[in-house]
């Protein structure tokens, strides 16, 4: 890895990211993760599926894991990853691609609408 600059490069952003920049990068991955297996379905390769499948139950466990029920909000996105939880399941029993796809396109508004978050708080930071 030392001699490979885009592995460095990859490390290093994730090193300095924020948290909120980590739970946006997790998000891509989810939905990176979630094409391959679509994709993998297409094409026969129920391994490559359920592998990618697994990655995506294992994204939305971590976020899962660390909702802070203080807030009211933590119930909604509770609610949220469980429907995905069981919807990845039920894909990866069935390796069916509708569901996966539909995962996908949740995942999607999900992540759109962290950005959005970010792009508001960045704006409303004092500058100093």
């Amino acid at each position: 890895m030392a001699n490979n600059p885009y592995a460095q490069y990859e490390r290093n952003k994730i090193m300095t990211a924020t948290p909120a920049e980590l739970t946006l990068m997790l998000y891509e991955g989810a939905i990176k993760f979630g094409n391959i297996a679509i994709k993998a379905i297409e094409e026969g390769d129920m391994e490559k599926a359920h592998a990618n499948i697994v990655k995506v139950e294992n994204i939305i466990d971590e976020f899962r894991r660390t909702l802070d029920f203080k807030y009211p909000v933590a119930q909604d996105f509770e609610n949220i990853y469980s429907y995905l939880s069981r919807r990845l399941i039920e894909a990866n029993m069935k390796k069916d691609k509708e569901i996966m796809e539909e995962v996908v396109k949740h995942l999607r508004s999900v992540r759109d609408t962290w950005k959005e978050v970010m792009r508001i708080v960045k704006t409303q930071k004092p500058q100093g």
